[in-house]
């Protein structure tokens, strides 16, 4: 079709360099930019699957505004930082589907196009978290410059195969534990649930990992997990020969040391509406991306899931997962041929009240200090006029809390159901691609 726009309805063949790295899925929606790209032609496509041959687009930046960005934690002006704002979006690790990735438990699936977005999703926000731990909050990346190995170990961890910690491979078949099949879509809350499972195995990282529920943070609770001094050693958890393991080359070990304070990923699952969000939660939620603990927001329905890493104005900021690429495979320790996990381009932004309400929360609190200073800026929160808490922060467990370890529940036990249907939307309107 020379000099038309060819769209496959199924699963569109990527040939346009990397530039539909913000997925020009969502572009025909309405009340969303992606953030780069904009079709012309105005033709509506399905939110999921859609890659693209020969489409023509037009690349949408950031409106010119006097309105801050916030990303993460930083604060930014559209009118004098322009490239700054950029090069910290581009920063961050970007998780899409991939294809031809070695087969899921040797004989599933070699591609996660159209089941894996919320999965991705969770990798970008706990990528986030292993940034931040390893490498800083104001890291930044650079295309064609040498990294650190300790960049390279972190992206090891989410390799596209099975001895990656939080490759696409764990994820699905841990989440089997979860009550999901392998292909099947998870929500925010199944896919934090399954993050903290495989966050007991990274011992170089050495995380403690808090699953918030019931809309309640229990200060108590967070604080036991994380006071617990503990050695730091990882010489055993590697081989001694230069091959990968668990996504972490030889070399990628702790210190022996004790720490005092064990590093903080809280995760918080939150129901903000029935089917929309209630907009008294806007302000809230705009907060947390102003606080420097911010590991941002994942969260959708099927085929629509997001990483959110702030807002301007009435904007979220995301990054889309809804782009297939091949699968990349590491050419030897510390060279990952990177440039595909990082978004080049302005990312896309969806106004705020089309948020789907069923959303998970994340933060990361490096000492005790940065818990302290962050339990006092959710205290500063209630006091923002006209605005409704998103979850309430409490020193002690409420005497009719059940045990805080939902991780113990069976996944057909009536108590895990319930939480699964109250925080991770499953909407039947929407169905998965068969694999």
């Amino acid at each position: 079709m020379e000099g038309e726009e060819l769209c496959d309805w199924v699963e569109i063949k990527r040939h346009i360099t990397s530039s539909i790295e913000c997925a020009a899925a969502v572009a025909g929606l309405e009340g969303v930019h992606c953030g780069r790209p904009r079709i012309l032609d105005g033709n509506r496509m399905d939110a999921a699957t859609l890659t693209y041959d020969t489409l023509r687009f037009e690349y949408e930046d950031f409106p010119e505004t006097k309105e801050p960005v916030w990303i993460l934690g930083k604060k930014y002006s559209v009118l004098t930082e322009k490239e700054e704002i950029l090069l910290d979006v581009t920063s961050r690790l970007w998780f899409t589907y991939r294809k031809n990735f070695p087969a899921i438990g040797g004989t599933g699936p070699t591609s996660d196009t159209g089941w894996g977005c919320m999965l991705r999703c969770g990798q970008m926000i706990f990528a986030q978290a292993l940034i931040c731990r390893h490498l800083g909050r104001d890291w930044r990346w650079a295309k064609g410059k040498k990294q650190s190995e300790n960049y390279y170990n972190v992206l090891n961890a989410f390799i596209d195969k099975k001895d990656s910690y939080y490759s696409i491979h764990q994820i699905a078949q841990m989440g089997v534990g979860e009550g999901k099949s392998i292909g099947q879509w998870y929500g925010p809350n199944t896919v934090a649930q399954v993050l903290k499972k495989l966050a007991a195995f990274d011992t170089w990282s050495s995380l403690a990992v808090h699953i918030a529920m019931d809309n309640t943070v229990v200060m108590e609770e967070i604080r036991r997990l994380c006071r617990l001094g503990y050695l730091c050693s990882g010489a055993s958890a590697f081989p001694a020969t230069e091959s990968l393991s668990n996504g972490y080359p030889d070399g990628a070990e702790c210190t022996n040391k004790l720490l005092l304070w064990k590093p903080l990923v809280l995760l918080i699952p939150l129901r903000l509406g029935l089917t929309d969000i209630n907009e008294a939660y806007i302000e809230t939620l705009k907060h947390c991306f102003m606080m420097p603990q911010s590991l941002g927001v994942i969260g959708g329905k099927p085929n629509s899931a997001h990483y959110f890493i702030g807002y301007v104005g009435e904007e979220l900021i995301y990054l889309d997962p809804h782009t297939t690429q091949p699968a990349v495979e590491p050419m030897g320790i510390c060279h990952i041929p990177d440039e595909s996990f990082h978004c080049q381009h302005p990312p896309c932004r969806m106004n705020i009240a089309e948020l789907d309400p069923s959303i998970a929360v994340g933060f990361f609190c490096n000492k005790e200090e940065d818990f302290n200073d962050w339990c006092q800026q959710i205290k500063k929160m209630s006091l923002i006029k006209g605005a409704l808490p998103m979850f309430e922060l409490v020193e002690h467990q409420p005497s009719h809390f059940s045990s805080p370890d939902v991780l113990n529940l069976t996944p057909d036990s009536s108590d895990a159901d319930r939480l699964e249907r109250f925080f991770d939307s499953e909407d039947e309107d929407f169905e998965i691609l068969s694999l």
